[in-house]
C-alpha cells in the first residue's frame, strides 16, 4: 500500500520561502511520477509541479514558474517543493501525488497547509 506523508507547511509572509517534503513508502519510487497539487478554499485542486525519473522531465503550472522548484531524491523516496517569492494566492492545502508510470494508479498524501499572509 502506497503511503505519502507531507511535511513543511506553515505560515509565511508574502515574499518569503517555504519548503515542502513528501516521503513515500510501499512503492518502487523511481517507477512513479511525483507531483504536487494544491487546493485553495472554494477552488478545484490544481497541479503545481510534476517530476519523473531523476528530474529530466519536469513541468510547472504557469502561476509558479520561476518561483517554485520541484526535485526528488530516489534514494530517499522523497519529493520536494521549494517555494520562493510566495504570494497570498499561493495559500492552499498542498498535496503530494504519486502516479505509477504508464497507468492511472494514483495515491495522495493527507495534505499540508500553506498560508501566505502578513
Amino acid at each position: 500500500q502506497v503511503q505519502l506523508v507531507e511535511s513543511g507547511g506553515g505560515l509565511v509572509q508574502p515574499g518569503g520561502s517555504l519548503g515542502l517534503s513528501c516521503v513515500a513508502s510501499g512503492l518502487t519510487f523511481s517507477n512513479y511520477r511525483m507531483s504536487w497539487y494544491r487546493q485553495a478554499p472554494g477552488k478545484e485542486r490544481e497541479l503545481v509541479a510534476g517530476i519523473v525519473g531523476t528530474g529530466g522531465n519536469i513541468n510547472y503550472a504557469d502561476s509558479v514558474k520561476g518561483r517554485f522548484i520541484i526535485s526528488r531524491d530516489n534514494a530517499k523516496n522523497t519529493v520536494y517543493l521549494q517555494m520562493n517569492s510566495l504570494k497570498p494566492d499561493d495559500t492552499a492545502v498542498y498535496y503530494c501525488n504519486a502516479r505509477r508510470l504508464f497507468t492511472t494508479t494514483t495515491s495522495w498524501g493527507q495534505g499540508t497547509q500553506v498560508t501566505v499572509s502578513s
